[in-house]
């Protein structure tokens, strides 16, 4: 059901060798999540999770903020002094905007970085990835490494989706909820709304 062809056709802005790396990783999830019998579970999970990756280019969150980038998406962390001393630096800027949530110790830890957000859905803190590594029956830094491939990016998807039973907001066709559900918002819902719609077409034949 999810091929090539589908995946190019959605997202024809992502490399084929890129693309090609997701199609076993998604069929083998939406099998295992009750959604490969369904085109609209499948529409919506290939087009939800193709938009958080940037059309599955990116599986790790992007932390390189320049100072002006900092005092605009972390302006509660940080002042124009303390932007100008951690802009363009990923792993202390983690450390300092996830300190102390999420499971994370303090700053220093170093948890921030170790738990930023990885996967087609980005999970992110300690307590997220310590639930998904102990579904996987793995340590917590197995559990990173393998996010940071291809299936196990995709596994991660799987398992927040099944977590939060969104199944039911793609049987209802509440694909509002579904987004805020995924995003925390709406943005790039109707990005998100598109790819649906080709993924459906493409499946309905």
């Amino acid at each position: 059901m999810i091929t090539l062809d589908l995946l190019s056709h959605v997202f024809p802005k992502t490399h084929h060798d890129v693309l090609e790396r997701y199609v076993e990783p998604l069929s083998t999830v939406a099998q295992y999540y009750d959604m490969y019998d369904n085109i609209h579970r499948v529409a919506c999970f290939v087009a939800q999770t193709g938009h958080e990756s940037g059309g599955f280019n990116f599986i790790k969150e992007n932390l390189n903020y320049s100072e002006k980038g900092l005092l605009t998406t972390f302006h509660k962390y940080f002042d124009a002094e303390t932007a100008s001393q951690y802009a363009r630096q990923p792993e202390r800027i983690a450390n300092r905007v996830y300190a102390n949530r999420m499971g994370n110790g303090d700053e220093s830890s170093g948890d921030g970085y170790m738990f930023c957000g990885r996967g087609l859905i980005q999970l992110t803190g300690r307590i997220n990835y310590t639930k998904f590594a102990q579904a996987l029956g793995m340590g917590l830094e197995d559990t990173v490494a393998y996010m940071e491939t291809s299936e196990g990016a995709t596994a991660s998807a799987g398992w927040f989706w099944d977590s939060n039973n969104l199944n039911q907001y793609c049987d209802s066709g509440d694909f509002v909820m579904l987004t805020k559900r995924i995003n925390g918002g709406t943005i790039g819902i109707e990005e998100r709304h598109r790819n649906y719609q080709l993924v459906l077409q493409a499946l309905q034949g």
